[in-house]
């Protein structure tokens, strides 16, 4: 259901053309367009505050670019991820006002918006090589109208480096930690913060991290209190977790 659809139901129940109960009945329905190849979410934002956020692996540019323009249509701002360069050129040429965040991998449609929350999002990570994956979770976060603040290159290797940024970390109403390797890094953390660690392993490592499943596992296994994990590489979902919670602070 298109924003010009609700107004007009809205309109009719402050008129006294349409009843309330008959109101929240239209609204409740379901609110999807088909394109062919998708059914394009329109009332996420209205369930669940967050509209739908397009995953770009495995679809086609065009696909993508047949989904944003659906969405664009009531939402200023449209996240796409997992859009590599050459993907992201095609749709760059198809839709305007698009900002690629090459590191990240995501495309963003329309105008970031300004913060609305109080509070911030810390993303620390272990080392540089798991800034990629941290780059998705704070644009991610961004987007969802979170201040963020980035603490890269903290790992356990040289400790002392967290040392000094803990006072940042600290002022954050939610953290998000990215590492792979051994992933040691969210334990340590956990255990020196009062705030939600939200465990983001990463697939960097040598052959016995196997893809980042030796960071998931010792993350999975943490004594320390607070801390919970998302999937390998899930910086989206990190994301999305630290803004529910970031926003209900």
């Amino acid at each position: 259901m298109k924003k010009p659809d609700i107004t007009k139901i809205l309109e009719a129940v402050a008129d006294g053309t349409l009843s309330v109960k008959e109101a929240t009945k239209q609204l409740g329905q379901n609110q999807a367009q088909n394109i062919g190849f998708a059914d394009v979410d329109l009332g996420r934002t209205q369930r669940t505050g967050y509209p739908e956020t397009i995953f770009g692996s495995g679809k086609s540019a065009n696909q993508i670019v047949g989904i944003i323009n659906v969405l664009k249509e009531q939402e200023p701002c449209v996240l796409c991820t997992r859009i590599g360069k050459s993907k992201a050129a095609k749709i760059v040429k198809a839709i305007p006002a698009v900002h690629y965040f090459e590191e990240a991998k995501c495309l963003v449609v329309g105008q970031m918006p300004k913060p609305i929350t109080r509070g911030s999002i810390a993303i620390v990570t272990a080392g540089t090589s798991d800034i990629p994956v941290a780059e998705e979770a704070a644009v991610t976060a961004e987007v969802f109208g979170n201040r963020v603040e980035r603490v890269f290159d903290v790992g356990v290797a040289g400790i002392q480096r967290l040392f000094a940024k803990l006072d940042v970390i600290r002022q954050a109403n939610v953290i998000i930690l990215a590492a792979g390797m051994d992933g040691a890094l969210a334990s340590v953390v956990g255990g020196l913060v009062s705030q939600s660690v939200i465990a983001l392993p990463t697939s960097i490592g040598y052959g016995s991290n196997f893809h980042g499943v030796s960071a998931l596992l010792t993350m999975l296994n943490s004594c320390a209190e607070g801390v919970s994990v998302v999937n390998i590489d899930n910086g989206f979902g990190a994301a999305y977790c630290a803004s529910v919670i970031n926003r209900n602070n």
